[in-house]
């Protein structure tokens, strides 16, 4: 399991984040303190604090690579 501190302070990251996160099929989770949520729920996510980054866990290595790229292109910060 991968995890990536994201941050999706803005509606529009939140849109293109569930967009990236509907192509994979592995479940894939954001958490933010105790809370958690599935990545592919746009209500989910706006249910967290987003004025801080959140985790997103990714099951496999091969999908972490793919999915910092994507949020590169998309222009969510990460680290």
């Amino acid at each position: 399991m991968k995890e990536i501190k994201i941050s999706l302070d803005t509606i529009d990251k939140v849109k293109n984040f569930v967009n990236i996160a509907m192509q994979y099929p592995q479940e894939l989770v954001v958490s933010s303190g105790r809370f958690v949520v599935n990545a592919k729920s746009i209500m989910g996510l706006f249910s967290l604090d987003l004025t801080k980054k959140v985790l997103l866990s990714i099951p496999n290595d091969v999908g972490y690579k793919v999915f910092k790229e994507k949020l590169s292109d998309v222009q969510i910060d990460f680290e």
